[in-house]
């Protein structure tokens, strides 16, 4: 998986290409953990993102739950097949995808 972070302020954005997996969400926890202190709004973009399985989901939920706290966390570009994951499992209700 390849993470691209790109921060603007207090916004900060991170596209991922590729599969959110067992193998790679402790590399995207550990990402966004170091660069989210005094982040007002985090954007992810999935337009890349191929595949999410139960461990990307939990670095999701824990991400939304800091941003709950200091700001907000968005999601862009979300295909269909990563939606369909978000809609089974009801994160389609507990994040802000746009």
């Amino acid at each position: 998986m390849t993470i691209t972070k790109t921060v603007k302020g207090n916004e900060i954005a991170f596209a991922l290409e590729g599969r959110l997996d067992t193998t790679t969400a402790p590399q995207f926890d550990a990402e966004i953990k170091e660069n989210i202190n005094g982040i007002e709004k985090l954007v992810m973009d999935f337009e890349k993102l191929e595949y999410i399985s139960s461990a990307g989901l939990r670095v999701l939920l824990a991400a939304q739950k800091i941003m709950n706290k200091q700001g907000k966390m968005v999601l862009h570009n979300v295909n269909e097949s990563v939606m369909e994951v978000f809609e089974v499992t009801g994160f389609s209700d507990v994040l802000t995808i746009e």
